[in-house]
Protein backbone atom coordinates (compact mmCIF):
# COMPACT_ATOMS: atom_id res chain seq x y z
CA UNK A 1 0.00 0.00 0.00
CA UNK A 2 1.11 3.74 -0.36
CA UNK A 3 2.46 6.82 1.35
CA UNK A 4 0.86 10.17 0.64
CA UNK A 5 1.28 12.75 -2.08
CA UNK A 6 -0.36 16.13 -2.52
CA UNK A 7 -1.96 16.87 -5.86
CA UNK A 8 -3.38 20.40 -5.94
CA UNK A 9 -7.13 20.11 -5.72
CA UNK A 10 -7.06 16.32 -5.93
CA UNK A 11 -4.93 15.12 -3.02
CA UNK A 12 -5.38 11.55 -1.87
CA UNK A 13 -4.26 9.92 1.34
CA UNK A 14 -3.18 6.31 1.59
CA UNK A 15 -1.68 4.35 4.44
CA UNK A 16 2.03 4.12 5.02
CA UNK A 17 3.09 0.77 3.52
CA UNK A 18 2.49 -2.15 5.87
CA UNK A 19 5.64 -3.35 7.67
CA UNK A 20 7.70 -6.01 5.87
CA UNK A 21 10.90 -7.98 6.53
CA UNK A 22 13.53 -6.67 4.12
CA UNK A 23 16.60 -8.28 5.74
CA UNK A 24 15.19 -11.68 6.66
CA UNK A 25 15.84 -11.47 10.40
CA UNK A 26 12.24 -12.37 11.27
CA UNK A 27 11.28 -8.86 12.36
CA UNK A 28 9.19 -6.53 10.24
CA UNK A 29 10.67 -3.24 9.12
CA UNK A 30 8.76 0.03 8.74
CA UNK A 31 9.01 2.40 5.78
CA UNK A 32 8.17 6.05 6.43
CA UNK A 33 7.75 8.07 3.21
CA UNK A 34 9.07 11.64 3.03
CA UNK A 35 8.21 12.59 -0.56
CA UNK A 36 8.77 16.33 -0.14
CA UNK A 37 12.14 15.98 1.60
CA UNK A 38 14.99 18.15 0.35
CA UNK A 39 17.88 16.09 -1.03
CA UNK A 40 21.18 17.60 -2.12
CA UNK A 41 19.60 21.06 -2.08
CA UNK A 42 16.70 19.90 -4.28
CA UNK A 43 13.32 20.72 -2.76
CA UNK A 44 10.79 17.91 -2.98
CA UNK A 45 13.26 15.39 -4.38
CA UNK A 46 11.92 12.92 -1.85
CA UNK A 47 13.13 10.06 0.34
CA UNK A 48 12.00 6.96 2.18
CA UNK A 49 13.19 6.22 5.71
CA UNK A 50 13.50 2.51 6.50
CA UNK A 51 13.37 1.60 10.20
CA UNK A 52 14.70 -1.92 10.73
CA UNK A 53 12.85 -4.04 13.26
CA UNK A 54 14.09 -5.91 16.32
CA UNK A 55 12.70 -7.55 19.46
CA UNK A 56 12.10 -4.08 20.88
CA UNK A 57 10.35 -2.91 17.72
CA UNK A 58 11.67 -0.24 15.38
CA UNK A 59 13.88 2.66 16.34
CA UNK A 60 15.39 5.73 14.70
CA UNK A 61 18.77 4.33 15.74
CA UNK A 62 18.37 1.52 13.19
CA UNK A 63 17.44 3.35 10.05
CA UNK A 64 18.41 3.95 6.45
CA UNK A 65 17.42 7.10 4.58
CA UNK A 66 17.13 6.16 0.90
CA UNK A 67 17.02 8.75 -1.87
CA UNK A 68 17.81 8.77 -5.59
CA UNK A 69 21.28 10.17 -4.95
CA UNK A 70 23.27 7.17 -3.68
CA UNK A 71 25.18 5.07 -6.17
CA UNK A 72 23.11 2.09 -7.25
CA UNK A 73 19.74 3.86 -7.14
CA UNK A 74 18.57 4.74 -10.67
CA UNK A 75 18.31 8.38 -11.78
CA UNK A 76 19.20 11.20 -9.39
CA UNK A 77 17.46 13.44 -6.90
CA UNK A 78 15.80 16.34 -8.68
CA UNK A 79 13.48 19.13 -7.60
CA UNK A 80 9.90 17.89 -7.08
CA UNK A 81 10.42 14.29 -8.17
CA UNK A 82 8.52 13.35 -4.98
CA UNK A 83 10.32 10.02 -4.66
CA UNK A 84 8.45 8.10 -1.95
CA UNK A 85 4.99 9.35 -2.88
CA UNK A 86 3.81 5.74 -2.94
CA UNK A 87 5.25 2.56 -1.45
CA UNK A 88 4.39 -1.14 -1.36
CA UNK A 89 6.21 -4.42 -0.82
CA UNK A 90 6.35 -8.04 -2.01
CA UNK A 91 9.03 -10.65 -2.59
CA UNK A 92 9.28 -10.06 -6.32
CA UNK A 93 12.28 -12.25 -7.14
CA UNK A 94 11.27 -15.09 -4.79
CA UNK A 95 14.51 -15.06 -2.79
CA UNK A 96 12.81 -14.98 0.63
CA UNK A 97 13.34 -11.25 1.20
CA UNK A 98 10.67 -8.59 0.82
CA UNK A 99 11.39 -5.95 -1.80
CA UNK A 100 10.25 -2.32 -1.62
CA UNK A 101 8.45 -0.65 -4.53
CA UNK A 102 8.65 3.18 -4.57
CA UNK A 103 6.83 5.64 -6.81
CA UNK A 104 8.20 9.01 -7.95
CA UNK A 105 5.28 10.36 -10.01
CA UNK A 106 6.79 13.73 -10.90
CA UNK A 107 10.01 12.29 -12.32
CA UNK A 108 11.04 13.63 -15.75
CA UNK A 109 12.55 11.25 -18.28
CA UNK A 110 14.77 13.18 -20.64
CA UNK A 111 12.73 16.07 -21.98
CA UNK A 112 9.42 14.37 -21.21
CA UNK A 113 7.88 16.05 -18.18
CA UNK A 114 6.27 14.33 -15.20
CA UNK A 115 6.36 10.85 -16.69
CA UNK A 116 6.91 9.26 -13.30
CA UNK A 117 8.97 6.23 -12.37
CA UNK A 118 8.64 3.20 -10.12
CA UNK A 119 11.79 1.92 -8.45
CA UNK A 120 12.30 -1.50 -6.84
CA UNK A 121 14.70 -1.58 -3.89
CA UNK A 122 15.73 -5.20 -3.52
CA UNK A 123 15.83 -6.87 -0.10
CA UNK A 124 18.65 -9.06 1.17
CA UNK A 125 20.44 -10.14 4.33
CA UNK A 126 21.87 -6.63 4.71
CA UNK A 127 18.54 -4.95 4.07
CA UNK A 128 17.56 -2.88 1.03
CA UNK A 129 20.48 -2.26 -1.29
CA UNK A 130 20.44 -2.80 -5.06
CA UNK A 131 17.76 -1.00 -7.07
CA UNK A 132 16.23 -0.97 -10.54
CA UNK A 133 13.25 0.67 -12.24
CA UNK A 134 10.20 -0.97 -13.74
CA UNK A 135 9.46 -0.13 -17.39
CA UNK A 136 7.74 3.25 -17.73
CA UNK A 137 5.08 4.10 -20.31
CA UNK A 138 6.70 7.53 -20.91
CA UNK A 139 3.41 9.39 -21.17
CA UNK A 140 3.90 13.17 -20.77
CA UNK A 141 2.40 14.24 -17.43
CA UNK A 142 1.24 10.64 -16.89
CA UNK A 143 2.61 10.72 -13.33
CA UNK A 144 3.16 6.98 -13.31
CA UNK A 145 3.56 5.90 -9.69
CA UNK A 146 0.87 8.03 -8.06
CA UNK A 147 0.14 4.80 -6.22
CA UNK A 148 1.54 1.27 -6.17
CA UNK A 149 0.33 -2.05 -4.77
CA UNK A 150 2.00 -5.45 -4.73
CA UNK A 151 1.19 -9.04 -3.81
CA UNK A 152 2.34 -12.62 -4.19
CA UNK A 153 -0.63 -14.87 -4.87
CA UNK A 154 -1.40 -17.99 -6.90
CA UNK A 155 -0.28 -16.14 -10.01
CA UNK A 156 3.08 -15.25 -8.48
CA UNK A 157 4.37 -11.76 -7.75
CA UNK A 158 2.33 -8.87 -9.14
CA UNK A 159 2.73 -5.10 -9.06
CA UNK A 160 -0.10 -2.68 -9.86
CA UNK A 161 0.75 0.94 -10.69
CA UNK A 162 -1.62 3.90 -10.97
CA UNK A 163 -1.19 7.21 -12.76
CA UNK A 164 -3.00 9.99 -14.58
CA UNK A 165 -3.31 7.86 -17.71
CA UNK A 166 -4.71 4.73 -16.05
CA UNK A 167 -3.16 1.66 -14.44
CA UNK A 168 -0.57 -0.97 -15.41
CA UNK A 169 0.02 -4.41 -13.95
CA UNK A 170 3.37 -6.23 -13.95
CA UNK A 171 3.56 -9.96 -13.26
CA UNK A 172 5.63 -13.05 -13.96
CA UNK A 173 9.39 -13.10 -13.47
CA UNK A 174 10.97 -10.00 -11.94
CA UNK A 175 14.72 -9.62 -12.29
CA UNK A 176 17.05 -7.28 -10.44
CA UNK A 177 17.96 -5.69 -13.76
CA UNK A 178 14.42 -4.26 -13.84
CA UNK A 179 13.09 -6.59 -16.52
CA UNK A 180 9.67 -8.20 -16.09
CA UNK A 181 8.38 -11.14 -18.11
CA UNK A 182 4.79 -9.88 -18.38
CA UNK A 183 3.18 -6.45 -18.47
CA UNK A 184 -0.52 -5.77 -18.94
CA UNK A 185 -1.76 -2.26 -19.58
CA UNK A 186 -5.19 -1.06 -18.54
CA UNK A 187 -4.58 2.52 -19.62
CA UNK A 188 -7.75 4.44 -20.37
CA UNK A 189 -10.19 1.93 -18.86
CA UNK A 190 -10.88 4.04 -15.80
CA UNK A 191 -9.18 7.36 -16.51
CA UNK A 192 -6.79 8.89 -13.98
CA UNK A 193 -6.03 6.33 -11.26
CA UNK A 194 -5.00 7.81 -7.93
CA UNK A 195 -5.29 4.72 -5.71
CA UNK A 196 -4.59 1.05 -6.43
CA UNK A 197 -5.01 -2.02 -4.24
CA UNK A 198 -5.11 -5.81 -4.49
CA UNK A 199 -7.39 -8.20 -2.61
CA UNK A 200 -8.75 -11.75 -2.96
CA UNK A 201 -12.49 -11.54 -2.23
CA UNK A 202 -13.64 -15.01 -3.34
CA UNK A 203 -10.82 -17.04 -1.79
CA UNK A 204 -9.59 -18.45 -5.11
CA UNK A 205 -5.97 -17.49 -4.49
CA UNK A 206 -5.94 -14.63 -6.98
CA UNK A 207 -6.08 -11.04 -5.79
CA UNK A 208 -8.48 -8.81 -7.72
CA UNK A 209 -7.34 -5.39 -8.88
CA UNK A 210 -8.97 -2.42 -7.15
CA UNK A 211 -8.46 0.93 -8.86
CA UNK A 212 -9.86 4.24 -7.66
CA UNK A 213 -9.86 7.30 -9.84
CA UNK A 214 -8.83 10.74 -8.71
CA UNK A 215 -11.68 12.88 -7.45
CA UNK A 216 -14.37 13.23 -10.12
CA UNK A 217 -16.70 16.15 -10.66
CA UNK A 218 -20.12 15.63 -9.07
CA UNK A 219 -18.82 12.94 -6.70
CA UNK A 220 -17.57 13.10 -3.13
CA UNK A 221 -14.47 11.12 -4.13
CA UNK A 222 -13.20 8.98 -6.98
CA UNK A 223 -14.91 6.08 -8.73
CA UNK A 224 -13.97 2.61 -7.45
CA UNK A 225 -13.52 -0.29 -9.91
CA UNK A 226 -12.83 -3.97 -9.18
CA UNK A 227 -11.08 -5.93 -11.97
CA UNK A 228 -12.25 -3.52 -14.69
CA UNK A 229 -10.41 -5.51 -17.38
CA UNK A 230 -12.46 -8.67 -16.75
CA UNK A 231 -15.60 -7.35 -18.42
CA UNK A 232 -16.72 -5.49 -15.31
CA UNK A 233 -16.09 -1.92 -16.30
CA UNK A 234 -18.86 -0.39 -14.21
CA UNK A 235 -17.68 1.18 -10.96
CA UNK A 236 -19.07 0.22 -7.60
CA UNK A 237 -21.99 2.46 -6.59
CA UNK A 238 -19.84 4.30 -4.09
CA UNK A 239 -17.17 7.00 -4.02
CA UNK A 240 -13.88 7.07 -2.19
CA UNK A 241 -10.28 8.15 -1.93
CA UNK A 242 -8.69 5.13 -0.26
CA UNK A 243 -9.27 1.40 0.25
CA UNK A 244 -8.40 -1.42 2.64
CA UNK A 245 -8.85 -5.19 2.48
CA UNK A 246 -9.50 -7.63 5.36
CA UNK A 247 -11.98 -10.13 6.79
CA UNK A 248 -14.26 -7.96 8.94
CA UNK A 249 -16.91 -10.61 9.71
CA UNK A 250 -14.58 -13.60 10.09
CA UNK A 251 -16.21 -15.78 7.41
CA UNK A 252 -12.93 -16.57 5.67
CA UNK A 253 -13.48 -14.14 2.79
CA UNK A 254 -11.74 -10.79 2.51
CA UNK A 255 -13.95 -7.71 2.49
CA UNK A 256 -13.38 -4.32 0.87
CA UNK A 257 -13.56 -1.09 2.87
CA UNK A 258 -13.70 2.19 0.94
CA UNK A 259 -12.95 5.47 2.71
CA UNK A 260 -14.84 8.57 1.54
CA UNK A 261 -13.72 11.46 3.78
CA UNK A 262 -15.10 14.26 1.57
CA UNK A 263 -18.25 16.19 2.23
CA UNK A 264 -21.25 14.88 0.24
CA UNK A 265 -22.11 16.27 -3.18
CA UNK A 266 -24.59 15.10 -5.77
CA UNK A 267 -22.81 11.79 -6.26
CA UNK A 268 -23.72 8.26 -5.37
CA UNK A 269 -22.58 8.46 -1.76
CA UNK A 270 -21.09 10.68 0.87
CA UNK A 271 -21.91 11.68 4.41
CA UNK A 272 -21.23 14.82 6.38
CA UNK A 273 -17.85 14.43 8.03
CA UNK A 274 -16.98 11.38 5.91
CA UNK A 275 -17.97 7.73 5.81
CA UNK A 276 -16.86 4.18 5.04
CA UNK A 277 -18.52 1.75 2.68
CA UNK A 278 -18.02 -1.92 3.55
CA UNK A 279 -18.46 -4.60 0.87
CA UNK A 280 -18.47 -8.20 2.11
CA UNK A 281 -16.61 -10.82 0.05
CA UNK A 282 -17.97 -14.30 -0.62
CA UNK A 283 -17.86 -17.23 -3.08
CA UNK A 284 -18.71 -14.81 -5.91
CA UNK A 285 -16.35 -12.15 -4.67
CA UNK A 286 -18.07 -8.78 -4.44
CA UNK A 287 -20.57 -9.64 -7.17
CA UNK A 288 -23.45 -10.29 -4.77
CA UNK A 289 -22.31 -7.92 -2.02
CA UNK A 290 -24.60 -5.26 -0.62
CA UNK A 291 -22.84 -2.16 0.70
CA UNK A 292 -22.88 -1.24 4.36
CA UNK A 293 -22.29 2.41 5.22
CA UNK A 294 -20.52 3.45 8.44
CA UNK A 295 -20.06 7.00 9.69
CA UNK A 296 -19.68 8.74 13.02
CA UNK A 297 -23.47 8.93 13.08
CA UNK A 298 -23.67 5.11 13.04
CA UNK A 299 -24.66 3.45 16.34
CA UNK A 300 -21.68 2.81 18.58
CA UNK A 301 -19.09 4.65 16.44
CA UNK A 302 -16.96 7.08 18.43
CA UNK A 303 -17.50 10.78 17.78
CA UNK A 304 -20.05 12.82 15.85
CA UNK A 305 -20.19 13.42 12.12
CA UNK A 306 -19.10 17.05 12.03
CA UNK A 307 -18.27 18.87 8.81
CA UNK A 308 -14.66 18.39 7.69
CA UNK A 309 -13.84 15.65 10.23
CA UNK A 310 -12.56 13.67 7.21
CA UNK A 311 -13.57 10.31 8.69
CA UNK A 312 -12.08 7.67 6.39
CA UNK A 313 -9.03 9.63 5.23
CA UNK A 314 -6.89 6.57 6.01
CA UNK A 315 -8.06 3.03 6.77
CA UNK A 316 -6.64 -0.37 7.59
CA UNK A 317 -8.13 -3.73 8.58
CA UNK A 318 -6.52 -6.20 10.99
CA UNK A 319 -7.48 -8.44 13.91
CA UNK A 320 -6.21 -6.39 16.84
CA UNK A 321 -7.51 -8.61 19.66
CA UNK A 322 -7.24 -12.07 18.04
CA UNK A 323 -10.98 -12.80 18.10
CA UNK A 324 -10.98 -13.89 14.46
CA UNK A 325 -12.61 -10.68 13.23
CA UNK A 326 -10.88 -7.92 11.29
CA UNK A 327 -11.09 -4.58 13.08
CA UNK A 328 -11.41 -1.41 10.98
CA UNK A 329 -8.90 1.28 11.91
CA UNK A 330 -9.97 4.71 10.65
CA UNK A 331 -8.10 8.01 10.44
CA UNK A 332 -10.17 11.11 11.28
CA UNK A 333 -7.55 13.87 10.96
CA UNK A 334 -9.99 16.79 10.92
CA UNK A 335 -11.72 16.00 14.20
CA UNK A 336 -11.53 18.43 17.11
CA UNK A 337 -9.87 16.94 20.18
CA UNK A 338 -9.60 18.69 23.55
CA UNK A 339 -11.00 21.85 21.90
CA UNK A 340 -8.19 21.82 19.36
CA UNK A 341 -9.61 22.05 15.83
CA UNK A 342 -8.13 19.56 13.42
CA UNK A 343 -6.08 17.81 16.10
CA UNK A 344 -7.25 14.48 14.72
CA UNK A 345 -8.05 11.03 16.08
CA UNK A 346 -7.98 7.39 15.02
CA UNK A 347 -11.15 5.38 15.58
CA UNK A 348 -11.04 1.58 15.93
CA UNK A 349 -14.27 -0.19 14.93
CA UNK A 350 -14.27 -3.84 16.08
CA UNK A 351 -15.18 -6.48 13.51
CA UNK A 352 -18.59 -8.09 13.81
CA UNK A 353 -19.97 -11.42 12.54
CA UNK A 354 -23.41 -10.06 11.73
CA UNK A 355 -24.97 -6.66 11.20
CA UNK A 356 -23.15 -3.37 10.80
CA UNK A 357 -19.93 -2.89 12.83
CA UNK A 358 -19.83 0.04 15.21
CA UNK A 359 -20.47 -1.20 18.73
CA UNK A 360 -17.46 -1.12 21.02
CA UNK A 361 -15.51 1.38 18.97
CA UNK A 362 -12.85 3.46 20.71
CA UNK A 363 -10.49 6.36 19.95
CA UNK A 364 -6.71 6.59 19.83
CA UNK A 365 -5.22 10.07 19.94
CA UNK A 366 -2.55 12.14 21.60
CA UNK A 367 -4.96 12.35 24.54
CA UNK A 368 -4.89 8.55 24.98
CA UNK A 369 -2.94 7.64 28.12
CA UNK A 370 0.82 7.45 27.51
CA UNK A 371 0.65 8.36 23.81
CA UNK A 372 3.52 10.81 23.24
CA UNK A 373 2.62 14.44 22.61
CA UNK A 374 -0.47 16.57 23.14
CA UNK A 375 -3.26 17.35 20.72
CA UNK A 376 -2.79 20.74 19.09
CA UNK A 377 -4.69 22.63 16.43
CA UNK A 378 -4.03 21.23 12.96
CA UNK A 379 -1.93 18.22 14.04
CA UNK A 380 -4.09 16.02 11.77
CA UNK A 381 -3.36 12.86 13.77
CA UNK A 382 -4.66 10.05 11.56
CA UNK A 383 -3.76 11.52 8.16
CA UNK A 384 -2.10 8.19 7.36
CA UNK A 385 -1.93 4.87 9.17
CA UNK A 386 -1.00 1.25 8.82
CA UNK A 387 -0.87 -1.85 11.02
CA UNK A 388 1.65 -4.63 11.61
CA UNK A 389 3.47 -6.59 14.33
CA UNK A 390 6.82 -4.83 14.65
CA UNK A 391 8.28 -6.76 17.60
CA UNK A 392 6.97 -10.28 16.81
CA UNK A 393 4.90 -10.54 19.98
CA UNK A 394 1.81 -11.68 18.06
CA UNK A 395 -0.09 -8.40 18.50
CA UNK A 396 -0.44 -5.92 15.61
CA UNK A 397 0.85 -2.43 16.32
CA UNK A 398 -0.89 0.66 14.96
CA UNK A 399 1.31 3.16 13.14
CA UNK A 400 -0.22 6.63 12.77
CA UNK A 401 0.93 9.66 10.79
CA UNK A 402 0.04 13.26 11.59
CA UNK A 403 0.74 15.60 8.68
CA UNK A 404 0.31 18.82 10.67
CA UNK A 405 2.47 17.89 13.67
CA UNK A 406 5.72 19.78 14.33
CA UNK A 407 4.81 22.84 12.25
CA UNK A 408 3.68 20.68 9.32
CA UNK A 409 6.91 18.73 9.16
CA UNK A 410 4.86 15.75 10.27
CA UNK A 411 5.35 12.91 12.73
CA UNK A 412 4.67 9.19 13.05
CA UNK A 413 3.49 7.41 16.21
CA UNK A 414 3.85 3.70 16.93
CA UNK A 415 1.20 2.41 19.34
CA UNK A 416 1.97 -1.04 20.75
CA UNK A 417 -0.45 -3.89 20.28
CA UNK A 418 -1.71 -5.93 23.25
CA UNK A 419 -4.08 -8.87 23.70
CA UNK A 420 -7.05 -6.49 23.88
CA UNK A 421 -6.31 -3.21 22.09
CA UNK A 422 -3.41 -0.91 21.13
CA UNK A 423 -1.91 1.09 23.96
CA UNK A 424 0.10 4.25 24.37
CA UNK A 425 2.34 2.52 26.91
CA UNK A 426 5.73 2.14 25.32
CA UNK A 427 4.56 4.23 22.38
CA UNK A 428 7.06 6.03 20.19
CA UNK A 429 6.80 9.38 18.40
CA UNK A 430 9.15 9.84 15.44
CA UNK A 431 9.59 13.36 14.10
CA UNK A 432 11.28 14.37 10.85
CA UNK A 433 14.41 15.44 12.71
CA UNK A 434 14.66 12.09 14.49
CA UNK A 435 14.31 10.26 11.19
CA UNK A 436 16.80 12.45 9.34
CA UNK A 437 14.31 13.55 6.69
CA UNK A 438 15.49 16.70 4.95
CA UNK A 439 13.87 20.02 4.11
CA UNK A 440 11.78 22.53 5.95
CA UNK A 441 8.57 20.52 5.50
CA UNK A 442 9.23 16.87 4.63
CA UNK A 443 5.69 15.90 5.66
CA UNK A 444 6.61 12.47 6.96
CA UNK A 445 3.13 12.00 8.39
CA UNK A 446 1.44 12.77 5.10
CA UNK A 447 -0.31 15.70 3.52
CA UNK A 448 -3.78 16.73 4.54
CA UNK A 449 -6.16 16.20 1.64
CA UNK A 450 -7.20 19.43 -0.06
Amino acid sequence: MTGVVAIPGEAVAKPIAAPADFNGDGYRDLVVPAPTAKVGGKDGAGAVVVLYGAKTGVSASRKAVITQNPAGVPDSAETEDLFGSSTAYADLDKDGYSDLIVGAPWEDLGTTKDVGTVTVLWGGKNGLSAASTLPSPRVPYGQYGLDVAAVRDSQGPRVLVGGYDGSIEFSGTFKRTGSVSAKTSYVGLTGSVGVVDLGDFNHDGRAERIVTTLRAGGYSGGRVYVDPSNGNRAPLPTDGTTTAVGDVNGDGYNDLVVGDPDEPTTGTSGHRGGELTLWYGGPLGLADAKPVHISQDSPGVYGTSDTHNRFGTAIAVTDLNKDGLGDIVVGVPGQTQSNQAGAGVVVVIPGKKTRTPGAGSYPLSQETVSVPGTSAQGDAFGTTLTVGDLNKDGHPDVIVGGGGEDHYRGAVWILRGTSTRPTGTGGVELTASKLGAGGESPQIGGFQPS
